[in-house]
Parts: structure tokens; sequence; C-alpha cells
């Protein structure tokens, strides 16, 4: 993936995910790229790499978090 695309991301984490506390904070940031692709990184390690998926890929495999 281009780190164009990485740089001018816009990153969302979830309103779930906490402050502090036992599982608190440990959650992941999502961007949706101007390329169509869907980037997501750990909230608590940014920089340490992304993953990187089509719309249709995110979508199956949000899915499948769901029913596991």
């Amino acid at each position: 993936m281009a780190d164009e695309a990485l740089v001018r991301a816009v990153w969302r984490k979830s309103s779930f995910s906490g402050g502090g506390g036992v599982g608190g904070g440990n959650c992941v940031e999502v961007a949706h790229l101007a390329n169509g692709r869907v980037a997501v990184r750990d909230s608590k390690n940014p920089d340490a790499g992304v993953l990187s998926f089509s719309r249709a890929e995110f979508t199956s495999w949000i899915a499948r978090l769901k029913t596991s």
C-alpha cells in the first residue's frame, strides 16, 4: 500500500474501546482510504503496521468476527 494513502488517512476508534482499566483502551483504529481500501491498525501501537482490506474483504472479516 502506498504511504501516501496512509498519510492522508483519518483514523477512527470505537467508542466502546474505553480508556484505561482492565481491557480498556484495547482497540483497533479504522480508516477508509481514498483508494477505496480500508486500513486497520493497533490503537496502542499505531506505528507497528497496518492491515489493508478491500471494502468487501473488510465487511466479510467483520461478519466473521461477530460470529466468533
